[in-house]
């Protein structure tokens, strides 16, 4: 299996993406350290069925806007399995408010989980990988709206558009250490955070009217990028955004 005898980190594995995310690394070989926040419920729910396809996989709580917590996300993975190979920053939040109205507690609330959480643990993460010689992936899920905007939503565009330029920083600075970064960015994905839009039929619709594919993404569509990323197929691969949209953002336009 490509990802044999690695380890990955990854944060807001309990549920959507980051749920499908941790599943796909394990079955192709690694042992993968799942971070949630709150209710260990959907986090269990992910080691139970990397369980089930005999993969490694363990939970832990980090929140990733703490930094005593980072470390410990990080430790946890170098004390159980000897390493971190790859780290997927997955955790988001998005707070609807239109830009008038946006408040300073909001705007750094989703800063902080966005942007400064898949900072300070990229740095942790580089820290260790330095100190042990050895190279390393750090795999960001962005979003299409580090480039496209998303009117009410600009605290999010904004932490998105960061984390773009955070990765293209990282993978002139870390490139040299063997450290990869990468983005990968979706679309509408079918997730919870999107209830409201699927029980919606006119705004689905007019967004399926938007998207060339016809359909909206599903999270396994995002973990196979992540995948591919993550395994030595993708050495030579740095500094780039991979958009999973069914091509939206090609399309894209107000109705």
């Amino acid at each position: 299996m490509r990802l044999d005898g690695k380890v990955a980190i990854v944060t807001g594995g309990g549920s959507g993406i980051g749920q499908v995310i941790a599943e796909r690394l394990a079955s192709d070989g690694a042992s993968v350290v799942i971070d949630y926040v709150g209710s260990p419920d959907g986090a269990q729910a992910t080691a139970r069925s990397i369980e089930k396809q005999n993969g490694k996989g363990e939970i832990f709580e980090a929140d990733v806007t703490r930094i005593e917590d980072i470390q410990k996300l990080v430790d946890a993975a170098w004390n159980r399995y000897g390493s971190a190979d790859i780290l997927v920053n997955n955790a988001g939040i998005e707070i609807r408010a239109d830009f008038w109205d946006t408040t300073q507690d909001d705007f750094d609330k989703v800063m902080a989980v966005n942007l400064r959480g898949p900072f300070f643990l990229a740095q942790e993460f580089v820290r260790r990988l330095r100190a042990a010689g050895k190279p390393g992936r750090i795999i960001n899920i962005s979003s299409v709206h580090e480039d496209m905007a998303f009117p009410g939503f600009s605290t999010y565009c904004c932490s998105k558009g960061g984390m773009r330029m955070l990765m293209r920083d990282l993978a002139v600075e870390l490139g040299p250490l063997g450290i990869t970064c990468n983005n990968v960015a979706p679309g509408a994905i079918i997730t919870p955070i999107n209830e409201s839009l699927l029980e919606n039929k006119p705004k689905l619709n007019a967004l399926l009217a938007n998207i060339p594919l016809n359909r909206l993404g599903e999270p396994k569509d995002v973990a196979s990028v992540v995948s591919f990323l993550a395994s030595e197929e993708a050495s030579y691969v740095n500094g780039s955004t991979f958009v999973v949209d069914g091509g939206l953002m090609c399309n894209y336009h107000e109705q």
